[in-house]
């Protein structure tokens, strides 16, 4: 051990000593602390020797990590301990003021007090700083191993061994091979020789024979049951949905896979295979499981039609696609077998090579082929929507797809080039992965679809749901719980995203704030609680308790409104102080706001200003009728950015709070709904206005709408160019009648009129002729000008050399006008 780690040692464990003093503890908790830090400083000391030589194998590396990992995260907890305590302390601290300067003094229970306090704060921060510097050194030797192990990895796939296309390698390839299944089966033959087995077999027959039966069944059977729980499942309903459907393809690879697990534990029980062969029968439920969910995927996927890019669904290769995604599951199958042969057998890299290209330029050859079947159904769907015949996967089709397709193309090609030049790490790393890719991506067709069709017998909306919200968000879900297994199967290591998640959970520093996942959700949970109990209040308010009032609609909506703002702004408040939120940081961010605001925020301020002062004053309020920049309707809805107005004819009008608390608002049923309506009147000339003014008296107080106190009236305008005009004046018991009541009284005094003989006259006008003896000349010569048009030029109104008609005759201008019009002439030639 060096000088520099004996000196840190040394003051790790005066470190200890503090902590074992800063709180009132048992000797035994102590004891405990203090044993479990020496234990720390081993793993640590043992972990920076480990780093120095890198020598350990990965698994040693992955086991010294997790080890790292189990204190960094005990170290973690620790170092946020005591934080409400410590900042109760730093509080009564401030409240005594700041210690006195050098050669100042101050009283003597101040200072004790002060002495007291500061004594307990370092007490408390002592072990949340060993806890915090623990913390940075754990992490530190975990991003170091991590390092080690990444360098490895790369430097693994990226490693040349000898090339599989080199006969010399060919014969030895064949030599291991058939080494390695003489060894398997001579130990195999030489356990069924042996007595223990015998005897093994004959104590355990009954048991063996049993699983053997049931083993037996569930394969040959299992599918055939699956069908009968089908038929019986589908008489509780759902039929048609596919749900069913779906729970019987499960149980056709559940009820299989059961037996092949159960025949599996029944050879193991028997004994009669050895070392190797046990190693291999261990591995048999997992490739038997490979090949049946790659058979339930094909079969899954044609049988629901589910349409997609990856594996297509046309009926010309619907045998040739299911064939090539069960010799996917072979080939994986494979592979592993012979990952498993090359742990147990002492086979040469160059032999494994041989036997691992064939395997790789099958695999290649499905990815290919399954993205040329791809291809030419695209083209087809393409072909079909230029004719204007669109299909859902055309329509539905999407980027990530066809990267992943393409992918796949250009893998098929590069693995089994790089596998002939000697790269077959790097060949098995893209291939293999690439194919449980797609098998999982069609797994997520599948599971999406199935979720879609138990959605729709939930709610009832049957195969529509499938092009739902719901649908998409599911597809969205899956996805994002797939991420994790797509990052294992390329590579990833268990502790990669562990460590990824450990960071996702500590979350990210914002001044003294942390924000993590665990404090989002808080916040979001307790604001929804918030924000549902002031709906809540907010419906007993309106539904409940405010119409047993004599408040009116206006000042009702008023409350509820004030009581929504209010609550959810107590609920923002609770919620981030749940969390662990410091508002006091928010003081920066306001700050920034603030320059926003008075520059681009301004009008949307002002709206929400507005909208404050329209609840509290409540100028406008809902169900109002009024008035503003030439708009006239209901007040509908008044919200805190702008307020809706209904207008007469049916349509909504969205009003700036602001304009109405700026411009000028008319409000004709403000405080109350009485009002009053004016009707114009107008009689000819000669007629009696008593008579008249009678009649409109009449013709108010006969209408119920019309108030007695202030009883109506009637105005004698004056004297009009066409009529002496009247005006009734009443007053209304609601106002918004208006337009109804005048129609009712202008019926009734049509009728009124009719019976008295009252004239209500139209519009009329006198001529007056300026220069009379104008048209007296051009009427001697309108003969003329006849004969010249009769004899002239067809189409002409008139001819000779004049380009301008003649003026119209006097006595046909006299009598066209007679009918509505009077012609004078009184001399005046200076008006018109």
């Amino acid at each position: 051990m060096t000088p520099l780690k004996n000196l840190f040692f040394n003051m790790m464990a005066g470190l200890i000593l503090v902590i074992g003093l800063a709180f009132p503890l048992s000797a035994q908790t102590s004891e405990q602390a203090r044993s479990y830090y020496d234990s720390w400083l081993r793993t640590a000391e043992r972990a920076e020797d480990v780093i120095d030589t890198s020598r350990a194998s990965n698994i040693a590396l992955e086991q010294l990590r997790k080890d790292l990992t189990d204190y960094r995260q005990t170290f973690q907890t620790k170092r946020s301990e005591n934080g409400d305590r410590i900042q109760t302390l730093q509080g009564q601290l401030d409240a005594l003021g700041p210690a006195p300067a050098e050669g100042e003094s101050e009283p003597e229970d101040i200072a004790l007090l002060r002495e007291a306090l500061t004594k307990q704060l370092n007490q408390l921060r002592v072990p949340r700083i060993v806890a915090e510097e623990a913390y940075s050194r754990a992490d530190g030797l975990i991003n170091e191993i991590d390092k080690i192990v990444r360098d490895r990895l790369t430097r693994r796939l990226l490693e040349r061994g000898p090339s599989p296309l080199n006969p010399e390698h060919w014969q030895q390839a064949l030599r291991d091979m058939g080494v390695a299944i003489r060894s398997i089966g001579n130990e195999t033959v030489s356990q069924l020789r042996s007595d223990t087995t015998g005897e093994r077999i004959r104590g355990d027959l009954v048991g063996i024979l049993a699983l053997l039966i049931l083993a037996v069944l569930l394969i040959l059977r299992g599918r055939p049951w699956a069908h009968r729980a089908g038929d019986f499942l589908r008489g509780y309903g759902a039929k048609g949905t596919g749900v069913w459907t779906f729970v019987v393809s499960l149980l056709q690879v559940f009820l299989p896979l059961v037996g092949i697990i159960i025949l599996a534990a029944a050879i193991d029980l028997s004994g009669i295979l050895g070392v190797r062969g046990s190693i291999f029968l261990d591995a048999m439920p997992a490739w038997a499981f490979i090949i049946l969910s790659f058979h339930w995927m094909g079969e899954r996927l044609y049988a629901a039609r589910i349409e997609n890019d990856l594996f297509p669904i046309d009926d010309r290769y619907q045998s040739e696609t299911r064939f090539l995604i069960w010799a996917m599951a072979v080939v994986l199958v494979v592979q592993d077998a012979l990952a498993t042969l090359e742990g147990i057998q002492n086979i040469t890299e160059s032999s494994i090579a041989v036997f691992s290209f064939p395997l790789i330029v099958a695999a290649a050859l499905i990815l290919l082929r399954l993205n040329r079947i791809g291809s030419k159904q695209r083209q087809a769907q393409e072909a079909q929507s230029e004719e204007g015949d669109e299909s859902a996967i055309a329509a539905g089709a999407n980027r990530v797809i066809s990267v992943i397709r393409r992918a796949t193309y250009f893998l098929g090609f590069a693995a089994p080039v790089l596998a002939a030049l000697g790269y077959m790490n790097a060949a098995e790393a893209l291939i293999y992965p690439a194919m449980l890719t797609l098998a999982v991506l069609a797994g997520l067709f599948v599971l999406q679809r199935f979720f879609s069709d138990l959605y729709g017998f939930v709610t009832g909306k049957g195969a529509a749901a499938s092009d739902t919200l719901f649908s998409a968000l599911i597809g969205f879900a899956l996805a994002l719980l797939a991420l994790p297994v797509l990052a294992l199967i390329w590579g990833a290591r268990v502790a990669d995203l562990t460590e990824l998640w450990s960071n996702f959970l500590k979350g990210f520093q914002i001044g003294d704030t942390n924000i993590s996942p665990t404090a989002f959700i808080t916040f979001v949970a307790v604001f929804a609680i918030g924000y549902a109990v002031t709906r809540m209040v907010q419906g007993s308010l309106r539904n409940t308790l405010l119409p047993k009032t004599r408040i009116d609609l206006g000042g009702q909506n008023a409350i509820v409104s004030g009581m929504g703002y209010v609550g959810i702004f107590l609920a923002a408040l609770i919620a981030i102080s749940m969390a662990g939120l410091d508002l006091s940081s928010l003081a920066i961010v306001a700050g920034a706001l603030s320059v926003g605001i008075g520059f681009g925020l301004q009008t949307i301020v002002s709206n929400f200003v507005s909208g404050i002062i329209l609840l509290v004053e409540r100028p406008v309020s809902k169900g109002d009728w009024i008035e503003v920049g030439g708009l006239m309707g209901y007040v509908r809805d008044i919200s805190v950015r702008s307020t809706r107005i209904e207008t007469f004819d049916r349509t909504d009008v969205i009003v700036p709070n602001s304009d109405l608390i700026t411009g000028t608002v008319t409000n004709y049923t403000r405080g109350n709904t009485v009002g009053r309506v004016i009707v114009p009147v107008g009689v000819a000339y000669g007629t009696d206005p008593r008579k008249v003014e009678a009649i409109l008296i009449e013709v108010a107080k006969s209408h119920p709408m019309v108030l007695m106190n202030p009883a109506p009236s009637v105005v004698f305008q004056g004297f009009g160019a066409d009529s002496l005009d009247f005006e009734i004046r009443a007053i209304l018991r609601d106002v918004n009648w208006v337009l109804s009541v005048k129609s009712d009284m202008n019926y009734d005094i049509a009728r009124r009129f009719e019976e008295a003989g009252i004239e209500i006259p139209f519009a009329q006008r006198d001529i007056w002729i300026r220069n009379p003896e104008t048209l007296a000349q051009a009427a001697g010569q309108a003969p003329a000008a006849g004969q010249g048009a009769s004899s002239g030029k067809s189409g002409s109104a008139w001819s000779g050399g004049s380009s301008k008609p003649p003026k119209p005759d006097l006595d046909d201008l006299t009598q066209r006008d007679d009918s509505d019009s009077t012609t004078k002439d009184d001399g005046d030639d200076g008006d018109d």
